[in-house]
């Protein structure tokens, strides 16, 4: 396709004049502040003659400190409510394990500490994406991770331990037959914490100072009232059969009404303080005091003006609430404040308050206030004082289950397969009896999955909450059909500059495909530095590698004018000196101060900089047009490191005289090195036989800085402090965390207040914060393009190439077997002859990651092309796909089904609903937030756990006669999913999973 002129190519460069949005302090690498999340402050309460009673540390949120400053980059000001850790992601062994056939292994330690390891082959969200789940149950808490599958490379127990850094034994590990080990490791499973929640509510009239004041209130206002019918509906407790709470249900012990609700799965029970039983005669009001005190988060709704004297947890006399959730009303606006004090042992958790904690629509203020105290009562559970306790029970639990499953597998030495294949193959005559074992594994452990389900203790999420909100890290079709492969891009503007085998290519979405240099040019790293006017690339590899320098206004220039494609032979004079034979280089990402190269030629480093140049303007430039920018760079010095580095990142000082520094890892550690000196100090050690590093990258706390070292499964803060006469101070400190990720990721973007991990099929979400899980998203064959301001990435897209696709196959197999090695090939080899898979690119854009979509500094350059002039082919923008609803008949007509298949009452095919057919655009904000967004959570919850008590009613007198299938009923489900209207490009939010319980 030819371009319609040379004016619609210079559309493309509208603005790369201007800074680009990955040098803005704040949206790539840094500034982020733990000040979002409140600081620590010593909270003391008097009584009425000024003598204190009672003292404690709290930290405080309460937005930000000024609430009258505007706007500064690395302000935050927009905050995204998520459910951390949500157990839909976490409980692993409920949603991938139970109910299919699996293994699960015994074994003790080199320590002599029993362990338990369990091993399932999944597809995830049935997206063809075959994974190993594993998890090893021990003492000190679970530890989870995802292996690739592979139908060549036979997985042993051995290498999964030794993934988990468990090779040495006192005794191998041995296979557990037995079905009933499934209700064990649920229980193990459930150590982690509750499914479902009880908070307290406690209301304060204006000058009540005391609990005991507080807790004597009979009755509550007006506007508490509004308030508690904000937070849920009002159920009788005689006779409920929901999640209680704690609260008597047969004798009306503990009152009469309560408030209930259902948020995202969550069954939550408010221990109201003016619904509890009250006594004239008892002061203190224990029976208030016994459930609200117990509580570990308790609402405090109090009474009066903004002046008034104001709330302190040093006022509650209990040991046990560690978060307090302040809420005032103002009538004047019709508009909530929040104000948030947990304990100082209490992690960091989230959401962050916005500025100011001010909340005019009620629905925002309901989700918000949900979601922070349901992610701080997990946070709470993270101290010491319930950890401990915790690692105690599960302790004695492994113990227990250790020893009632020892001598039972000392009588069956002949059915041992200790470090067999995860999915061994049995003998033809053993077939049809292991078949039968698996067939009753399968069975049990479904009727132990519905049950868990009908008692609400289920880590499930409700179609009505996964469908109505944009996430994000929702992706946009950036590029379609994309034949070539990547080898490394960067963005140049609004469009990508892409290096590929066919040559370095400029990309834009909506536009047509430019060639920059011809494929005799072969770009292994490149960085486009729009406000500084250059093209860095390390090109070729081994001894014929070099770094190259280009002006991208000349580049520029030669799109424009159709000039003949540049060629490996015309770059000659851009060649960077002394830099032959890189391997690698890194820049400083914030270039608030000088532009700074480290090149690394096998173990020596090359120091190199911009020169200084006053007349190195915009309206300048074009003068030196002609001259080669390798001029305008000097050689610094050489620094010589023992090996040559695989990771290098530069960290860059705070007062930038002296004080810089270079990160690299090799070997098993990453050392710290001073620019100026040359000198190295270690910073980080690694314990383990094989290391495998991905990236360190560098964040800045309040000016300060520090490094994110991610290898293996691990992700590790480390805070760096500044030299001190020649050394910096490295020693760990408080602020020093670390999480493990799921999946050894091969690439690492921080994107403040996300960090997100790339493997070869998946995207794993979390909070830079506290390493908290958020989202996970299945992506086939995954490849990160380029993250330096907006993400893309690459992904396979399948295409129907047939009416007779393998999810038929599927959904008609009635064996309960997990698919062996055998299956998985040839359902792979099936779905390529019936489908043709396809290239895609896709875009997350930073904007939307860091919630700076007005203040985004640079335009788009095809908005005016797009708006005014469009293109004579007829060639449009992309829309951005935007999440769907499902009407309430819709909810119920699909989960009807979905029983009726359960039951085996239902063979002919779905057919797709009126509403499925027509994509709908939900506005975030509903039209009546203060009483529609309530009654429809709560009523749809109802209908769900409704649904489920009648499913069990039927699978026990159904299931006498057959046992339930795991692969015909839930992948045809999925399977109708995949083809349906709700398929849009990459939308990585999560559809209807392959678990049967999971009744979206």
């Amino acid at each position: 396709m030819e371009l319609s002129s040379a004016e619609a190519v210079s559309t493309r460069f509208l603005g790369l004049t201007q800074r680009s949005v990955s040098e803005d302090l704040g949206c790539r690498r840094g500034e982020f502040s733990r000040k979002h999340y409140g600081s620590v402050e010593l909270l003391i309460s008097s009584d009425a003659d000024g003598a204190i009673q009672r003292a404690g540390r709290f930290r405080v949120e309460n937005g930000s400190s000024d609430e009258n400053t505007g706007y500064t980059p690395g302000t935050w000001h927009r905050t995204d409510v998520h459910l951390e850790n949500p157990e839909y992601y976490t409980r692993w062994y409920f949603k991938y394990f139970l109910g299919k056939v699996h293994q699960n292994y015994i074994g003790t330690d080199s320590e002599k500490n029993p362990f338990f390891l369990s091993v399932v082959l999944s597809d995830q969200n049935n997206q063809r994406v075959p994974q190993y789940h594993s998890i090893l149950w021990r003492k000190t808490g679970t530890q989870k991770i995802c292996l690739p599958y592979s139908p060549t490379k036979t997985l042993s127990v051995k290498s999964i331990l030794s993934a988990m850094s468990l090779e040495k034994f006192e005794k191998g590990p041995r296979e557990i037959f037995h079905p009933d080990i499934q209700k064990d490791l649920l229980v193990l499973e459930e150590q982690e914490g509750s499914v479902n929640f009880k908070f307290g509510v406690l209301y304060a009239k204006d000058g009540q100072l005391t609990d005991d004041e507080m807790f004597s209130n009979e009755t509550g206002s007006e506007s508490f009232q509004r308030f508690l019918h904000l937070l849920g509906d009002t159920i009788t407790l005689k006779g409920w059969t929901g999640y209680r709470g704690g609260l008597d249900t047969k004798n009306d012990t503990t009152g009469t009404f309560s408030i209930y609700t259902v948020y995202q799965g969550h069954e939550i029970m408010f221990h109201v303080s003016t619904m509890l039983p009250y006594s004239r005669e008892n002061k203190q009001q224990v029976e208030r005091k016994r459930h609200i005190g117990n509580d570990i988060v308790t609402i405090v709704f109090q009474e009066g003006e903004e002046t008034a004297p104001a709330f302190k947890p040093s006022m509650i006399r209990s040991h046990f609430t560690h978060i307090f959730a302040l809420v005032r009303y103002n009538k004047q606006n019709d508009s909530y404040r929040l104000k948030i004090f947990s304990e100082e042992s209490v992690p960091l958790f989230g959401p962050p308050l916005p500025s100011p904690p001010v909340f005019t629509n009620h629905q925002e203020f309901r989700d918000f206030v949900l979601v922070k105290l349901i992610n701080g009562e997990k946070a709470t559970l993270e101290t010491p004082t319930f950890s401990q306790k915790r690692q105690r029970t599960l302790d004695m639990l492994i113990r227990s289950l250790y020893q009632d499953l020892m001598p039972d597998l000392h009588k069956n030495m002949l059915n041992r397969r200790s470090f067999s294949d995860v999915l061994p193959d049995s003998p033809k005559s053993t077939r049809k009896k292991e078949e039968a074992r698996q067939a009753e594994f399968v069975r049990l452990g479904q009727a132990l999955k519905l049950k868990t389900g009908v008692k609400g203790d289920a880590p499930t999420t409700l179609a009505t909450t996964s469908f109505c909100k944009k996430e994000p890290w929702e992706s946009q079709s950036f590029c379609s059909n994309f034949p070539h492969e990547v080898v490394c891009a960067d963005s140049w503007g609004q469009s990508l500059l892409v290096s590929t085998d066919a040559g370095i290519l400029l990309i834009d979405d909506g536009q047509t495909t430019v060639q920059v240099f011809d494929k005799t040019l072969q770009i292994k790293q490149m960085h486009v530095l729009e406000a500084l006017d250059y093209l860095i690339a390390r090109t070729d590899k081994g001894k014929d590698s070099r770094l190259l320098v280009f002006r991208l206004s000349s580049v520029q220039k030669d799109i424009e004018t159709k000039q003949v494609i540049r060629s490996k032979y015309d770059c000659r004079e851009n060649k960077l000196e002394r830099t032959k034979g890189c391997h690698l280089y890194a820049i400083n990402t914030h270039h608030s101060s000088e532009l700074r190269i480290v090149v690394a030629i096998r173990n020596k480093l090359l120091l190199i900089t911009k020169k200084y140049n006053p007349c190195n303007s915009l309206t300048g430039s074009s003068l030196s047009l002609s001259e080669s920018p390798v001029e305008e760079f000097q050689y610094i010095r050489e620094i010589c490191l023992s090996d040559p580095p695989v990771v290098m990142t530069l960290v860059d000082g705070p007062t930038g005289d002296s004080d810089n520094m270079i990160c690299v890892a090799y070997r098993h550690q990453f050392d710290l090195v001073n620019e100026s000196t040359g000198e190295s100090y270690r910073l980080h050690h690694i314990e383990a036989n094989k290391v495998n590093f991905v990236a360190a990258i560098d964040v800045y706390e309040d000016g300060e800085a520090g490094l994110l070292l991610c290898y293996n499964y691990v992700c590790q803060y480390r805070k760096v402090y500044p030299f001190n006469g020649g050394s910096p101070l490295i020693q760990p400190s408080a602020y020093d965390f670390h999480f493990s990720w799921n999946q050894v990721p091969y690439a690492v973007v921080c994107a403040f207040p996300y960090i997100l991990a790339f493997t070869t099929d998946s995207i794993e979400i979390r909070l830079v914060v506290n390493g908290n899980l958020v989202h996970t998203a299945v992506v086939p064959e995954l490849q990160l393009v380029a993250s330096r301001s907006d993400i893309y990435f690459k992904a396979t897209a399948a295409v129907s190439g047939s009416s007779h696709s393998s999810s038929k196959e599927m959904s008609s197999r009635s064996s309960p077997q997990t698919p062996t090695a055998y299956d998985m090939l040839e359902c792979s080899l099936s779905s390529s002859e019936g489908e043709v898979a396809c290239k895609n690119l896709y875009k997350i854009p930073l904007s939307n990651l860091v919630g700076r979509s007005i203040e985004r500094p640079l335009k788009s350059p095809l908005t005016p092309k797009v708006v005014t002039t469009p293109t004579s082919s007829g060639i449009t923008s992309l829309p951005v796909t935007h999440s769907l609803s499902l009407s309430r008949m819709e909810i119920k007509e699909i989960a009807n089904r979905t029983r009726k298949e359960l039951l085996g009452l239902l063979d002919e095919p779905i057919p797709k609903t009126e509403g499925a057919q027509k994509q709908k655009k939900v506005s975030r904000r509903q039209s009546d937030p203060k009483q529609g967004a309530v009654r429809s959570t709560s009523s749809d919850s109802d209908f769900c756990l409704h649904l489920c008590r009648i499913i069990s009613a039927s699978f026990e007198s159904y299931s006498e006669g057959r046992h339930l299938s795991t692969s015909s009923d839930p992948d045809s489900v999925a399977n109708r999913e995949e083809s349906s209207p709700f398929s849009y490009p990459f939308h990585l939010t999560s559809l209807y999973d392959e678990d049967i319980i999971d009744l979206k």
